[in-house]
């Protein structure tokens, strides 16, 4: 029988670099083209049920929940990294055995196709966690997909740590994972705040599940356009236009 699956969307942030005057919404509530970031996610994740979608929100997350009244939610206060949002996920998913997808509410370009890209390949190969990557055509200030002498996943090194060797990396993090329920809280409990902004990083999940001998697997299933999130108002601007083009196209 195949697992179930479940998806946990990261939606808490306040979005500080987006504020503009008179405007004080979550950053997930930004509007591109007509409709809130968050909508485009959960358009493209329309293949499970919404009450299977679980939106972790914080910043303003009541102005979150009237926006979306049909899916479950969870708040996470204080916002600690994205490890902690995930930890804040664990108890309403309590007793779910199946694999978790987690994707990030910010980034409305990404596809379906890569979702269930994603997802097919982590049952193919039978991983404990698959991530998301995208192959850029030059290094992008994002984190980095290492691999081992092999060619398997090591780890993921965010672009402020990265060697000079390391920022020549193209294939680069999305921030999207597949888990398995279990080895995900397994992983969540190892994780610590060893970093400047003292924050729990979801990123260190793969590599400590490498480390305890787990198979951990990388689908490049999507462009590097297609996992633009949203930080700047700048970038607000430049998924819109790639939004409006998509229109044009149809």
């Amino acid at each position: 029988m195949e697992k179930g699956i479940k998806a946990i969307v990261l939606a808490a942030g306040k979005g500080t670099r987006l504020r503009t005057e008179g405007v004080d919404l979550p950053k997930v509530l930004r509007v591109a083209a007509g409709r809130p970031l968050l909508g485009y996610v959960l358009e493209e994740l329309g293949f499970l049920e919404s009450r299977d979608i679980l939106l972790v929100v914080g910043y303003e997350g009541e102005k979150v929940a009237a926006a979306f009244p049909g899916y479950p939610k969870v708040f996470q206060c204080p916002q600690l990294g994205t490890g902690h949002a995930v930890q804040c996920a664990e108890g309403a998913m309590k007793g779910f055995e199946g694999d978790i997808l987690i994707a990030a509410g910010d980034m409305p370009l990404l596809p379906r196709r890569a979702y269930e890209a994603l997802v097919a390949q982590h049952r193919a190969e039978g991983n404990v966690c698959t991530i998301l990557a995208a192959v850029a055509e030059k290094p992008m200030p994002m984190g980095r997909i290492v691999r081992n002498a092999q060619g398997g996943f090591a780890r993921i090194v965010e672009d402020q740590d990265c060697t000079a060797e390391e920022k020549e990396i193209c294939e680069i993090n999305t921030s999207v994972y597949v888990f398995d329920a279990r080895s995900l809280w397994r992983s969540l409990t190892t994780l610590r705040p060893n970093n400047a902004q003292g924050e729990y990083y979801l990123t260190d999940a793969p590599a400590w599940l490498v480390g305890q001998g787990e198979k951990v697997g990388v689908c490049a299933a999507c462009t590097a356009q297609e996992m633009l999130g949203v930080n700047t108002l700048e970038q607000l601007q430049e998924v819109e236009a790639y939004i409006e083009k998509g229109r044009e196209t149809v």
